[in-house]
């Protein structure tokens, strides 16, 4: 924080950037801006280009991951990765689960379904002292203080710093992306030649990003000197710009599927819905072992029935979160605008694994789930893997139950911990929904599902109709549905039963990879969003003239026989606010005294707009610029108040950027820009 006992103040009508408090802070480095500039402005963008000669992208996912890549000299071709061993029947294996196993040292051991079946095999002792991770990512959505200390807790029970984890799962997929790419690959490829790409929700903060930025460096995909190796991709925004490329034969329709009664039915009585989507995956399956897809070289035949102006919506409803996006896209060009600023939450498939867990806690009491998970977390990864697999195969009006297979182990050790059976444990439990089987299993009535299911999705339907209520997203004539839970039957009837008849309802036949894809696109172009909207209010702190009537007491500091008022927010963005790729931010510092080696600029968000102070309700603390000044040249600066130091700040990206200048010698400043040391 800036320290105000030794702050220059270089004219009257200038902002004079401040702490919330008249303290001596870290590092003693005092700044003072100069004239700072009104709204952003164009400018050539901050990234470098590159002669990048292939673009490999990682989907990040909560419950599946996976990768693919595209040769620069050969666009149009999007390469699926190797498909992996293992896999649970009746799933087609397009993505791995995001699971991670690490040896009782801590050292990596196996990633995917090799990591789950290992995992399984450990005798159930020795699996206590090993760490099992899955849906891990989920832990960064919510983690509200997130730093590069933050911890992630295994099955076991045993600690690791979140960091790590998701290094080493980064790591995996760099050796294998590299291996297969230069098994393709003519020509020997160096290690800067491949440009990264990596998918994170559009909800996460710029924390959130960072810590992913910040884990691809330590897992060596790219150098920290050379940021633009790699870039972060908004997964609803990837799946936006693979939509463009959608030819009619690569989707379904919702909305032509015929409503009775609330389903839709063919004449021979059966639901055309179910079928079509068999019928897509089928197609699927026997294209799938060329694992290459093409892409058209412009916009699809889909937006040939687009007008200029038309806005889409994409819901891209994932294993963790549910991210909504709005686009316009702009002829003849193609690029996407954003019409409204990303919203969502943790709305996604994990929370129908969650109300699986409530519903075992009230049968079998949440004391023993919990010692279960404890003593035998192998078998309780083993439960969760049942349901998942049976959770894809429901469907609405389905009229007979769902089997899940109880493990041995927790018939076993239910028996041991209650005195009694499982079977007893479902009668006393008068849930009528869920049966006993004489051959172990749980029954599930389509009851029972429908209660598992209905939360989760309501709450996405909800946020969607809010969202097609708001005036900047009048007349949306596609909703797009993608991710992994949109190909739940279940999700797809409610879309269909809710929105059907306000937009059409389109899903892209190979829904879990469209992500994946798009995220390739954007490597290959990352000027395809021409304008962004801020999710948040960003500024600084700083001071002005104490105008008496205006300015509160409290906000009163007099310096020097002048009086100013503390706690100011200079806005750099507002929330919901239009801002073009290359628009930057400027703004002028100057060093509180000669000799000064480092500015620190405290940076304030807020979800709101209606904020005057930095010390206002809702306005926090959520990063810091650093300036790391050379010395200065003899002769270059007479005192220190006259020193520039110019700060340009880009936030039209998918992360915010910042470099500086020192305007006495035109070098370049090191500056860097840090969410996640709050």
């Amino acid at each position: 924080m800036a320290d105000m006992n030794s702050l220059q103040v270089p004219g009257e009508n200038n902002h004079i950037s401040a702490p919330s408090s008249p303290s001596v802070g870290r590092n003693d480095c005092s700044i003072a801006p100069l004239t700072p500039s009104a709204s952003p402005r164009p400018e050539a963008r901050l990234r470098t280009d590159h002669p990048f000669s292939v673009v490999v992208a990682i989907d990040f996912g909560t419950t599946s991951s996976g990768y693919a890549f595209s040769f620069t000299r050969d666009p149009e071709a999007i390469h699926m990765m190797r498909r992996w061993e293992g896999g649970d029947p009746g799933i087609a294996n397009q993505k791995s689960p995001t699971s991670l196993l690490l040896t009782p040292e801590l050292k990596f051991h196996s990633f995917g379904f090799a990591a789950r079946d290992n995992y399984h095999d450990l005798d159930p002792e020795e699996a206590q002292h090993w760490l099992y991770f899955d849906k891990f990512k989920m832990k960064i959505h919510s983690t509200t203080d997130l730093t590069m200390e933050t911890e992630l807790e295994a099955v076991s029970g045993r600690k690791v710093r979140a960091i790590e984890v998701f290094s080493h799962a980064l790591r995996f997929f760099r050796v294998h992306a590299l291996k297969e790419v230069k098994d393709q690959s003519s020509s020997l490829l160096e290690g800067d030649e491949v440009r990264w790409v990596i998918t994170v929700p559009a909800v996460w903060r710029q924390p959130a990003k960072q810590f992913m930025r910040e884990a691809a460096y330590l897992a060596g995909l790219v150098s920290p000197d050379t940021p633009e190796q790699l870039l972060i991709a908004l997964e609803p925004e990837a799946a936006s710009i693979y939509c463009r490329k959608l030819r009619l034969h690569q989707v379904i329709d919702l909305s032509l599927q015929p409503m009775t009664n609330g389903l839709s039915l063919e004449s021979d009585g059966s639901r055309p819905f179910d079928s079509s989507f068999r019928q897509a995956r089928e197609q699927l399956r026997k294209a799938r072992h060329s694992r290459t897809f093409l892409v058209e070289r412009g916009t699809g035949e889909l937006w040939s029935e687009m007008q200029t102006g038309d806005r889409y919506i994409v819901a891209d409803c994932g294993g963790g979160t549910v991210d909504l996006t709005v686009h316009q896209i702009e002829q003849p060009q193609g690029t996407l605008k954003e019409l409204y600023k990303v919203s969502g939450g943790p709305y996604g498939a994990v929370g129908v694994d969650l109300a699986f867990e409530a519903m075992l806690c009230k049968i079998f009491g949440e004391d023993f789930i919990e010692s279960f998970k404890a003593k035998r977390p192998a078998a309780w990864v083993d439960l969760t893997i049942a349901f998942e697999a049976r959770k894809r195969t429901a469907t609405p009006g389905r009229s007979n139950a769902l089997n899940i297979s109880l493990p041995f182990s927790f018939i076993d050790f239910y028996k041991r911990y209650r005195g009694q059976s499982v079977e007893t444990a479902l009668r006393k439990s008068n849930m009528n929904i869920v049966k006993w089987s004489s051959q172990g299993m749980l029954r599930l009535t389509p009851e029972a599902m429908n209660e598992l299911f209905q939360p989760t999705i309501n709450n996405i339907i909800k946020h969607i109709e809010e969202l097609m209520q708001r005036q900047e997203v009048q007349g949306v004539r596609f909703l797009f549905l993608v991710g992994g839970f949109a190909e739940s039957p279940m999700l797809q009837r409610a879309a269909q039963n809710a929105l059907g008849q306000t937009c059409r309802i389109i899903i892209p036949q190979d829904v879990g990879l469209t992500i994946l894809k798009g995220a390739v696109l954007f490597g290959l172009d990352p000027t395809v969003v021409r304008v962004r909207r801020c999710p948040l209010t960003y500024g600084v702190g700083v001071l002005n003239r104490f105008v008496e009537g205006r300015h509160p007491r409290d906000k009163l500091l007099v310096k020097e026989g002048r009086d100013w008022c503390t706690d100011i927010l200079d806005r750099f963005v507002s929330v919901d606010q239009s801002v073009a790729l290359g628009e930057v931010v400027r703004r002028s510092y100057t060093p509180a005294r000669s000799g000064q080696r480092k500015i620190i600029i405290n940076i304030y968000c807020s979800v709101s707009d209606d904020v005057v102070y930095i010390s206002d309700p809702g306005v926090r603390k959520c990063g810091a610029i650093t300036l790391d000044l050379p010395e200065a040249l003899p002769g270059t600066v007479a005192r220190a108040e006259r020193r520039e130091i110019r700060a340009t700040m880009q936030f039209g990206d998918t992360e915010i950027k910042v470099m500086a200048v020192d305007m006495a010698t035109n070098q370049t400043v090191r500056a860097a820009i840090d969410f996640l040391s709050n």
